[in-house]
């Protein structure tokens, strides 16, 4: 049997927004269970974090996260993303539309959304659709991938 892995997100003060937004976005998604921090007498570490979320579950269209409200300690960027792999146009549109939220970090399919994480919003057949330079340079100078525009590149 393989060993699951699970991504754990770290936000700074909006796990539990992230999860609702997140969960209204995918289909077949739920948020599973929210911990919450506890009293902030118990430890140090908790001054400041009592009510946030200390351990949250979700489930994206069957893939399970893991996320917490961290403090400023840490911040998301390029080096990590998230890709969805899309049916058709209309998914690529749906997903770019309901996750860009910085278009200056736009750019051949990959955007940031309003929590700070990268996401790359690709066709699921990108590789047939990538057949020679002239699909490169096309998508080089795309932002939210085109499929009639790889397609017409040819």
């Amino acid at each position: 049997m393989p060993t699951p892995i699970t991504p754990c997100l770290w936000f700074t003060d909006h796990a539990e927004e992230a999860m609702r937004f997140y969960c209204s976005v995918f289909p077949n998604s739920h948020i599973v269970s929210i911990d919450r921090y506890p009293d902030e007498s118990l430890d140090p570490h908790y001054a400041g974090m009592r009510g946030k979320v200390i351990n949250g579950v979700f489930e994206l269209d069957g893939n399970r996260f893991i996320c917490l409200d961290g403090g400023p300690a840490f911040a998301f960027n390029e080096a990590i993303s998230l890709t969805v792999e899309c049916a058709d146009q209309a998914e690529i549109d749906h997903y770019w539309s309901a996750l860009s939220a910085v278009p200056a970090s736009e750019q051949c399919g990959w955007l940031k959304d309003k929590f700070g994480i990268s996401w790359q919003i690709v066709p699921a057949h990108l590789d047939e659709l990538m057949t020679g330079d002239a699909q490169v340079k096309a998508l080089m100078g795309m932002k939210k991938i085109v499929i009639k525009e790889l397609v017409d590149a040819g």
